[in-house]
């Protein structure tokens, strides 16, 4: 944690002076009398990219977990970042949230001139429940309007590149076969996001898990995607990266992973591995 804390002061402190900027509470979504919002940072020399970080943690979201030391890391290799909250368990479901992010991407695409980004360029990312909404969003895009006079009804909610670090992808096999996270007493306070509650018939149980596994929609045409879990991770199985990557290879999927020895189910796995997730994205954002 501390050579992750090293690196990313440096990072800010060089960004300050190149003159990035921040706007903050950029609102994307009204609904039910709330407003769902995001904050933009802008590098000074834009590289017309942008990364989306899911702002989760156990499918919890809020402003106050938005990270300005990471978006000044993407931004010293010119990506705009859109660092995007959602609705937070136990008020909302994964399904309701996945809602809420496929209209921030329409968002950030139908005002991509506003921004100064490619539309056709646009990377998603995130950690733990945000690297599972990462690839749940890049797996089940919306396709979009065009004949529709709505701008965020006319473009899709597609990305064209993943960095998803620690997800869970796979609730059904939970770090074995045939393993269920529902029977994983450490994943009990997770289970509201999933609409897992003590009362759910066991056989709706296999349908969730089903529903709301990433593994669920791979296939050809999935968007590259890197994987990033440390061997140590007690909450969230290396197996569940381990077995996403080999479906993604099976589905001929462009696809890497990296395992940090050591690290567990924290920032640890960041600092080691930020010069791969940068090249990453700018090999698989790449202006066409």
């Amino acid at each position: 944690m501390k050579r992750l804390l090293c690196f990313l002061l440096a990072i800010v402190a060089f960004q300050f002076s190149l003159g990035q900027t921040r706007v903050r509470d950029v609102i994307y979504l009204k609904q039910a009398g709330s407003a769902f919002t995001m904050d933009v940072f802008k590098p000074a020399k834009p590289n017309g990219a942008a990364i989306v970080w899911i702002v989760s943690g156990g499918w919890f979201s809020s402003h106050e977990m938005i990270n300005p030391d990471l978006a000044n890391a993407f931004m010293s290799q010119g990506f705009t970042v859109f660092e995007v909250v959602h609705g937070a368990q136990p008020k909302f479901v994964v399904p309701e949230i996945l809602a809420q992010l496929r209209h921030a991407i329409r968002f950030i695409r139908a005002n991509a001139s506003t921004y100064g980004i490619d539309p056709g360029r646009i990377g998603v990312s995130g950690g733990s429940a945000g690297g599972h909404l990462s690839l749940m969003l890049a797996g089940t895009p919306d396709a979009g309007e065009p004949a529709s006079t709505d701008p965020l009804k006319k473009v899709g909610s597609e990305v064209q590149a993943v960095v998803a670090y620690y997800p869970p992808t796979d609730f059904a096999n939970w770090g074995k076969p045939n393993y269920m996270a529902i029977d994983d007493k450490n994943l009990t306070i997770f289970m509201p996001a999933l609409g897992v509650t003590p009362s759910t018939p066991k056989d709706k149980l296999t349908k969730i898990a089903y529903d709301l596994s990433p593994m669920s929609y791979v296939k050809a045409g999935f968007p590259p995607t890197l994987l990033i879990h440390g061997d140590k991770d007690g909450l969230v199985p290396p197996q569940q990266s381990q077995i996403f990557n080999e479906a993604l290879a099976k589905a001929g999927v462009t696809h890497d992973l990296i395992i940090v020895a050591g690290s567990g189910h924290d920032g640890t796995v960041f600092a080691p591995t930020m010069a791969r997730v940068f090249e990453w994205f700018s090999k698989y954002l790449a202006k066409k």
